[in-house]
């Protein structure tokens, strides 16, 4: 699975070099099954055409079970371009246990709130299911403006 994320992030930032972008840390907090802090890093394309889109890897660290896990996790968000101060966002998200797909709204692609329902594709031993309605809220941080 690691490699299929480094894949993915190559091929990305291979294809991104020479176009209008954003990137930076990103952290937010998510309740799914559970309470999670997600760390991570982001990277938003503004292109010329009618859409914004994000992609960002985390990973939700929690305490589960008398256990502190890591999750990694790959995130895809788009967004319609606006001149409106707050954007709709149509999110997904995939982790080695979930398929999460979200809605939400974001202000200026730099605060995020959305929430959806996590559809679980794999359950680890010792770790209870993560599954069912999510709500999150999240700050990407750019770097580069």
């Amino acid at each position: 699975m690691k490699k299929h994320f480094l894949i993915l992030f190559g091929l990305i930032t291979s294809i991104s070099v020479a176009q209008t972008n954003i990137y930076g840390p990103t952290i937010s907090y998510q309740t799914q099954s559970g309470n999670m802090a997600k760390i991570g890093g982001f990277y938003l394309h503004n292109s010329n055409n009618n859409f914004t889109y994000k992609i960002d890897a985390t990973a939700n660290l929690a305490h589960f079970r008398n256990k502190f896990v890591a999750i990694p996790e790959v995130g895809l968000t788009y967004y319609p371009k606006t001149d409106y101060l707050i954007i709709p966002m149509i999110e997904a998200e995939v982790s080695p246990y979930t398929v999460t797909p979200k809605v939400g709204f974001s202000v200026l692609t730099i605060i995020d709130f959305t929430f959806g329902y996590g559809i679980e594709t794999n359950t680890k031993k010792d770790l209870k299911p993560i599954e069912g309605f999510t709500f999150s809220f999240g700050l990407n941080i750019p770097l580069k403006w």
